[in-house]
């Protein structure tokens, strides 16, 4: 009896372990590279259904590494809600890279949060946000539920800015949650 519990608790630790290697949701886009100064800029963050922080993704090296300072502008959103003034320079590094050229871009979520401990099924929100040039910005929205199975999330945009003329620097914006 005791044989047969043991291995049935070792088998379930294995399926949460796989589990828990398996990425949760996935955002893909089309980035199109801008020309010029003051835009180019993006982050990549989960939040809980109560809009806590849980984690960057991603965000281009620039900002992340102080050019939120000189340029308050520079999504402002991510700075806030990530608390990036408090992070270390080693935090800083895990999260930030340079901005990638023209194409498909993909951002994977493991389903951790930003001390690497797995976050329980539930709903959350990942974010996309751009600096599209100086005070023009873009946000999408994605609800997204973990745990629950495969499904592709309705995602939301928001223009600020007046400019229409770098609204396609970010585009075509999917998410799909994978487990």
């Amino acid at each position: 009896m005791k044989r047969a519990f043991f291995l049935i608790t070792l088998a379930a630790l294995a399926l949460v372990s796989v589990a828990a290697q398996q990425p949760a949701a996935e955002l893909t886009f089309t980035f199109t590279r801008q020309s010029g100064r003051a835009s180019n800029q993006y982050a990549v963050w989960i939040e809980d259904s109560n809009g806590q922080y849980i984690r960057t993704l991603y965000a281009t090296r620039w900002t992340a590494a102080g050019g939120w300072s000189r340029r308050p502008t520079s999504i402002p959103i991510w700075v806030n809600r990530s608390g990036l003034a408090g992070k270390t320079r080693e935090q800083v590094n895990a999260i930030a890279g340079a901005t990638p050229g023209t194409g498909r871009v993909t951002y994977t979520w493991d389903g951790t949060n930003s001390r690497g401990e797995a976050v329980p099924p539930g709903d959350y929100v990942l974010f996309l946000e751009g600096t599209l040039r100086w005070e023009n910005q873009v946000l999408h929205r994605a609800p997204i539920r973990i745990g629950h199975g495969a499904a592709t999330a309705q995602v939301s945009v928001q223009f600020t800015g007046d400019s229409m003329a770098e609204r396609s620097m970010i585009r075509d914006v999917t998410v799909r949650v994978l487990r």
